[in-house]
This record gives C-alpha cells, sequence and structure tokens, in this order.
C-alpha cells in the first residue's frame, strides 16, 4: 500500500496525544455528552482483521461487482461509458489540483483559476454562448439553475419544460421550485419528442423560460429549428439542455437561438463512478450573465502587464449569505471541471466530431440490429445519437438479468418515468462499443428465452 492510505496509530501514539491534550483516556473526550445519549458495550462488528486479511476480504467484496471494466455497458440515460484517454487522470492527480480549495485568493491560485477560465472558454466555444461558469453539481441542477436564471431575469415564475427533458432533471427543477414559489408545467410528447403545436398554444407573456433537451432524454434530436422565435416573441428565455460530445456534429444552442445552456459533462472525461460526482455545464449569452451563479473566472492583468485570472462578478459573501444569493449551490466543482478541460484539450475539435459520429453510426447500427428482432420495434420514427428506445417483448427487467448474466450492462427501463411505454428500454451506444460488442448484445436478446 502506498503511504498516502497508510494511517498508523499505535497504542503508544494514542498515550502521547492523549498526555498533550491533558487527557487520562479516550472516554474523557466525550464527558460532555450525556450519559444517556453515549453508547455503551462493544459494537456489534467482526473481529479485527490483519492488514493482509483485509484487503482480500475487500477485494471479493468488490468482484462482486458488475461496473465497466468487466462488463460491456449499453446503459445510459444520463452517465455513459465513454473512452477517457490516460492523460486525464495524469492532470487531475496533481495534488496542487485534488487538494485545493476555492481560489478565492488569487494570488496564490493563479493555475486553479486559469484551469476555470479555460474550461469557460472551450464550453463557450462548444455551445456558441458568451459566458460559461464552473461549480454545478451536475446536469439536473445545472438546468435547474438556467431555469431559475430565467425567472430571475424575467421577473416571471412559470416555466415550461418537454417532458422529453429527463425525468431526473425534472424532478430536480420541481424539488427546487416548490421551495421557491416558481411553477413548473410539462409541455407533451409527440412522437417521443416536444408537441410544437401544444407548446404554442401553452406559452403565454407570463412564461420565464422554455426548458428543451437537444438530443432528448429517448436519444432523438429534436426540431428546433423556429422554437426560439416563438418564444422570443412572448419575452421568454429559451433554455437548452445539450449533450456536449453532440455539438461536434449538431447546431451550437447559439446558432438556433438558446439563450441559456446546461449540460451533463460526465462525458468529457469523468468516471461514471456509479452516479456521481458529475459536472454540471452552464453557458449563456452575455446579457444573462449577471443571473448566474457558480463561479466565474475572468481574465485580466496585474499591476505590471501580466496576464493573471480572478474570480469575478461575484463576492465570497454570495457562497455565505446564501438567503441573499441567487443560488446555494456552494462547493466547487473545478477538479471535474479541470477534467473536462483535459480531456477536450487532448481530443481538440477533429477528436470530438469524431467521437460523435461514432456514437451516431454506432447507434444506428445498433438499432438496425435490435429491431430486426422479432418482437423488437422501434417506439418513436427519428434520428437517434447515442440511445434509442425500443420496445421489448418480455420485461426489461427479466431481459437485463439475462444480459447481466453474459457479463453485459443492459439498457434502462423506461416506464418507470413513462407509464404510457411499459416493456420499453433505452439502449445507449457510446463510441467505445465495438461491432462484435453490438452483435453479441444482439445475439443475447434474439436468443434471451
Amino acid at each position: 500500500m502506498g503511504g498516502k492510505h497508510y494511517l498508523p496509530l499505535t497504542d503508544e501514539e494514542r498515550s502521547e496525544m492523549l498526555a498533550v491534550i491533558g487527557a487520562g483516556s479516550v472516554d474523557e473526550l466525550f464527558v460532555d455528552i450525556p450519559a444517556g445519549l453515549r453508547f455503551e458495550g462493544d459494537l456489534d462488528l467482526p473481529s479485527a482483521m490483519s492488514e493482509p486479511e483485509v484487503l482480500k476480504h475487500l477485494q471479493l467484496l468488490a468482484a462482486n461487482n458488475r461496473h465497466f471494466q468487466n462488463c460491456v455497458s449499453f446503459l445510459g440515460a444520463g452517465i455513459y461509458d465513454h473512452y477517457i484517454p490516460s492523460l486525464v487522470s495524469h492532470v487531475t492527480g496533481r495534488s496542487e489540483f485534488y487538494t485545493a480549495y476555492t481560489p478565492y485568493q488569487p494570488e496564490v491560485s493563479q493555475g486553479t483559476l486559469q484551469a476555470i477560465f479555460e474550461y469557460q472558454t472551450m464550453i463557450c466555444q462548444l455551445t456558441g454562448m458568451d459566458v460559461a461558469n464552473a461549480s454545478m453539481y451536475d446536469g439536473g441542477t445545472a438546468l435547474t439553475e438556467g431555469a431559475i436564471m430565467g425567472c430571475g431575469a424575467t421577473r416571471r415564475s412559470r416555466v415550461l419544460v418537454s417532458r422529453s427533458v429527463s425525468p431526473f432533471y425534472r424532478a430536480v427543477m420541481s424539488n427546487y421550485f416548490n421551495s421557491r414559489g416558481l411553477t413548473l408545467e410539462e409541455i407533451p410528447l409527440r412522437d417521443g419528442c416536444t408537441d410544437r403545436k401544444i407548446l404554442a398554444e401553452m406559452i403565454g407573456d407570463d412564461v420565464a423560460t422554455v426548458v428543451l433537451q437537444q438530443p432528448n432524454f429517448f436519444g432523438m434530436v429534436e426540431n428546433m429549428n423556429g422554437l426560439a422565435d416563438l418564444i422570443h416573441q412572448h419575452k421568454a428565455v429559451f433554455l437548452v439542455s445539450a449533450d456536449p460530445i453532440s455539438l461536434g456534429l449538431l447546431q451550437t444552442p447559439a446558432e438556433y437561438g438558446a439563450d441559456i445552456v446546461a449540460g451533463e459533462g460526465q462525458c468529457l472525461g469523468v468516471p461514471a463512478y456509479y452516479g456521481g460526482p458529475a459536472l454540471g455545464i452552464l453557458a449563456s449569452r452575455e446579457k444573462f450573465v449577471r443571473q448566474m451563479p457558480g463561479r466565474i473566472a475572468g481574465e485580466t492583468v496585474d499591476s505590471e502587464g501580466n496576464r493573471g485570472f480572478a474570480l469575478t462578478l461575484q463576492t465570497r459573501e454570495q457562497h455565505i449569505r446564501r438567503e441573499k444569493a441567487a443560488s446555494n449551490i456552494c462547493s466547487n466543482e473545478a477538479l471535474l471541471a479541470l477534467a473536462a478541460s483535459v480531456y477536450l484539450s487532448a481530443m481538440g475539435p477533429q477528436g470530438i466530431r469524431e467521437v460523435a459520429e461514432q456514437c451516431l453510426r454506432k447507434t444506428n447500427y445498433a438499432r438496425e440490429k435490435v429491431t430486426a428482432i422479432e418482437g423488437f420495434e422501434l417506439v418513436f420514427p427519428g434520428i437517434y445519437f447515442k440511445e434509442f428506445a425500443v420496445k421489448v417483448p418480455a420485461s426489461p427487467e427479466e431481459l437485463n438479468l439475462h444480459l447481466l448474466n453474459k457479463n453485459i450492462l443492459g439498457g434502462v427501463d423506461i416506464s418507470q418515468f413513462y407509464p404510457e411505454f411499459d416493456r420499453t428500454m433505452l439502449i445507449a451506444v457510446t463510441e467505445k462499443r465495438s461491432r462484435e460488442e453490438i452483435d453479441t448484445l444482439a445475439g443475447e436478446l434474439e436468443g434471451w428465452r
């Protein structure tokens, strides 16, 4: 074991520490806690193990887990199995980054501040927006904060969100809105996408923000043409949750008139981590920057004209006096933003485009293979990116148990979020999936009985 994982604590060392603080025993440290609240006796724990025994025990427990290293993954719905260049962990593993605190003091935080600034710059290049921040928790909180930005900018409280937006994101929005006195209304689906006709009927001059996702939760590419004109006609804010990988191929949100862009940055060099921590992306046009929460690193020059960086537009008090702040998000997600920066730098524009092209082509190949099987039908017609919804002849749970026995992580059962789509599985395909792996999935689904 490396030294950083070993914490020595002998009986002699305990005695020395107690002597220094003037305590006769460890129990004396807890005398201020009423006796009735203190636990008496021994905890119901196994007997102590030696270090080799502990390691063996933990390895046996870990071997019971199924993960991306010992299974082929077709899981998606927001967290994906993308390739992460080794350069990412090499940079993020440096102690000056993974032990750094929020860079309130620019004179000692130039490296961290520059990393945040470069991340913001690349997010702006990806989305076409003017400004971006750091430190949103994940795609759901970023989208929610974007909707709240729209409410603040318009001084309105009614938000419309498409049902094609991730149900996880909509749940976060609902939770936030309940405590803020904001109203959330859902726009119905039409063939797996936003029903534009009903949106036109629902929108009015009291709407603050209209929220869509591109590609949407079902992996479908939404038709965004003309929506900005409709939304802006009512002086509402157009908010889009965008997959950053898809922007290697699709129009940027700026090109179809979005005002604010949110997204999940896990696909940019961040492991799945069993669903978190993740990286919330949030960017906007410059006129909304005063509404933007989180951290914004700005570029400046010092008294000698040298390039420098500092947190800008927001004071530290905004993150302490939470009842006065635009947002209650106070943690720093800069390490994951750094991972995204390294990933984007390593891949470059052409690399991101190639990843997006592979996701598109492999998704279409998988869709054709799976829907060619008797009993498996595509739920919605349209263009798919990275995942697709398919009607299956048995319960997704039953199919996934069969696949798991073959070391395949199957798709997500979406009926738990959309009851009208019974026996429907959302299958995700990233650039990591090979033709052989997709063929194996199709073969196992065909012979699952």
